[in-house]
């Protein structure tokens, strides 16, 4: 049981902090821990991980405000100067993609939805991205979690069944 609450603990800070891995994580425990079981520790995970995303959906959503300082951090008006100018012109064609994104998925809210299952499937496009988008078209929460959820427990259990089944597949 400490292992499912230290892999939901993981998960949830991989959420919010994305230079935390949950899949290597996930990889190594089940390495070391072959007596875990799979499922369960893809469930950890997928409730971690939504739990996390939760909160990046509902800022996204205007539902959490942020912090003065980091909503000030965010929102201020900056000089241009010539690195940013730079940057802006090397960022043209993504930003006019995620322009374009944002708009189909407010025509469309169900094609957000798949969107939003695929990318907690596959990873692509970004789970952080798509779980902001769906809250700045407003998704409803019902179906953010219970997408995200599914998507999530179906990679994460496929992960941490591989060490296993690689292992079965050496052994042959």
């Amino acid at each position: 049981m400490s292992w499912i609450l230290l892999t939901l603990g993981v998960a949830f800070g991989s959420a919010i902090v994305p230079l935390i891995n949950a899949e290597v994580f996930l990889l190594g425990l089940c390495a070391s821990q072959p007596g875990l079981h799979w499922l369960w520790l893809g469930a950890a995970v997928a409730v971690g991980q939504i739990a996390g995303k939760t909160l990046y959906y509902l800022a996204a959503r205007g539902t959490i405000k942020l912090p003065k300082p980091l909503h000030d951090r965010l929102h201020r008006e900056r000089p241009l100067t010539p690195r940013r100018v730079r940057w802006q012109l090397r960022t043209k064609r993504v930003r006019g993609w995620v322009d374009r994104l944002r708009e189909r998925c407010h025509r469309h809210p169900h094609w957000m939805a798949g969107t939003y299952g695929v990318s907690s499937l596959v990873g692509l496009p970004p789970f952080m991205a798509t779980s902001v988008l769906a809250g700045l078209v407003r998704m409803r929460l019902a179906t953010f979690l219970t997408t995200g959820l599914a998507g999530r427990w179906i990679r994460f259990s496929l992960i941490a069944a591989s060490p296993a089944v690689f292992a079965g597949w050496l052994h042959h």
